[in-house]
């Protein structure tokens, strides 16, 4: 594909705003400055994304970023209104039908289920549509039930299930044939911490068998330790492309929740106190059963510790208000503009 041969450069590619360099010998699925509109509404605006075999890529981005409309062009559900798809390189305006095959969907939503049939069932007829015989069919559907939890369901009608049951039954659909490739848009969204656990754990493994998959969330936690590199979406532009420990690196943390020994000093007291002892370095609020330290501008956390102490104020605990993930996401995201 001549648009994506001339995005490598020996061996190496790089993205808008890369913070650091992926090999791109051979990608299982790529990107080059795609837009996707609809009408005068842009929905995706010249994005780059190159995923490798085995590597999980997490697709961050809030509500209205694109992230769906990216998972659904990747997949061959939308075509590009500019630029160009590959998948295991293979030209996707030139065979959607072969690289839809190769594709395992979990979308956010999903109503394409027989509700007056069996879990079990529906499992057998997609695997049937995807070319496995009946006997294989039955056999992976089995063993996929069981991985996601709805073993003890497999022979419930699907309109009995609820709406996390669904998404356990479209993320075993997804695994049907092994596919190469992986799209998961909110998989875990309907589901409860030990589903979505269950739910990574397949995908890790489908990773570490050589499967190139890309996470889109808005769980920004899950990603620590589950993702190699992340793309973040605003506006249907790409902010930020990199590491998970690169787009940490984009925020420092500027509020903390401190639980103290309150002693002698409590209720408005304790409050004048610690404003007194923080003095020009933050401001102190108060939050339930916590305060909350607001650093100021270029004031460093451990100068203002040590200002609390000589103050005569004992701190317990302290911690960032949120996680050092959501904090750079939110400045990447933030940081864009319509």
């Amino acid at each position: 594909m001549r648009a994506f041969a001339s995005w490598c450069d020996k061996g190496r590619f790089s993205l808008p705003l890369r913070t650091s360099d992926v090999v791109c010998a051979t990608p299982a699925l790529a990107l080059v400055t795609v837009t996707r509109a609809y009408g005068e509404k842009i929905a995706l605006r010249e994005v780059s994304l190159a995923v490798a075999p085995g590597e999980i890529h997490a697709l961050l981005g809030p509500n209205g970023s694109g992230k769906t409309t990216l998972i659904r062009t990747l997949a061959g559900l939308l075509m590009p209104t500019s630029g160009a798809v590959s998948v295991l390189s293979m030209d996707a305006s030139r065979a959607p039908q072969r690289m839809r095959q190769l594709i395992g969907l979990i979308p956010s939503g999903d109503r394409s289920f027989y509700l007056r049939i069996s879990g079990l069932e529906n499992l057998v007829f997609f695997g049937r549509l995807h070319g496995l015989r009946r006997g294989a069919a039955t056999a992976r559907a089995r063993t996929l039930l069981e991985q996601v939890g709805l073993a003890d369901a497999a022979d419930t009608r699907v309109g009995y299930y609820s709406h996390g049951m669904q998404k356990r039954l479209s993320v075993a659909r997804a695994f049907l044939t092994d596919p190469p490739i992986l799209l998961v848009d909110e998989a875990t969204h309907d589901l409860d911490p030990a589903g979505a656990r269950r739910v990574r754990e397949l995908v890790r493994v489908a990773a570490a068998s050589g499967a190139a998959v890309v996470w889109a969330t808005q769980r920004i936690d899950e990603i620590a330790g589950f993702a190699q590199r992340v793309t973040v979406l605003a506006h249907g532009r790409v902010t930020f492309a990199g590491s998970v420990s690169e787009l940490v690196a984009q925020a420092e943390p500027s509020r903390y929740l401190l639980r103290l020994r309150n002693g002698r000093l409590a209720g408005s007291a304790l409050l004048v106190a610690l404003e007194q002892a923080i003095g020009p370095l933050g401001s102190i609020e108060v939050s339930a059963d916590e305060f909350v330290l607001a650093l100021a501008d270029r004031a460093v956390l451990g100068e203002a510790l040590v200002q609390l102490a000589t103050g005569g104020i004992e701190i317990l605990s302290c911690q960032p208000e949120r996680s050092a993930l959501e904090d750079a996401f939110v400045a990447v995201a933030e940081g864009a503009t319509a």
